[in-house]
């Protein structure tokens, strides 16, 4: 039986880059390290595997969001016409960050240089509001704010 989700794990060109800005969006460093060695070349199906990765997870939260960066193999670089992410691609799409005031952290992150993809909008059927912004290598992310009557689906 599955308990919980335990991480997410996104492949980074820069993880000194991709790291500050998730903890400039309030995550915290668990853990960091190196990987190496045959164990992690089994792992994932690869050879001679030697990456870089830090572990991050916001307060009060069990699942960790863990960034790795591949030293080798390389990882192939993304074609720079499809760098961002789009609503509509097939796969992963997004993460969503629950936010106690959403006006207050969109404020804040577009003073820190955030663009976002629209003003914050509200789903009627639910009364969430919502936005999205592209992270580090063209993450896509949303931030949430559900009505106090509701919970986060």
């Amino acid at each position: 039986m599955i308990t919980h989700m335990d991480h997410i794990n996104i492949v980074v060109e820069n993880l000194a880059e991709a790291e500050a800005f998730f903890r400039m969006l309030g995550f915290k460093k668990h853990h960091e390290g190196d990987l190496s060695g045959n164990w992690i070349s089994e792992i994932v199906g690869l050879d001679n595997v030697k990456a870089r990765y830090v572990a991050l997870s916001l307060p009060k939260n069990r699942t960790t969001l863990e960034l790795i960066q591949f030293e080798s193999p390389k990882s192939p670089k993304a074609d720079e016409t499809n760098r961002s992410s789009k609503a509509n691609d097939k796969g992963f799409r997004h993460m969503a960050f629950e936010v106690d005031d959403i006006h207050e952290e969109v404020q804040r992150l577009k003073q820190s240089g955030v663009k976002f993809l629209s003003e914050i909008q509200t789903y009627e059927a639910t009364g969430k509001q919502l936005i999205y912004f592209y992270g580090p290598e063209g993450i896509l992310l949303e931030l949430a704010q559900y009505p106090a009557t509701s919970q986060a689906t």
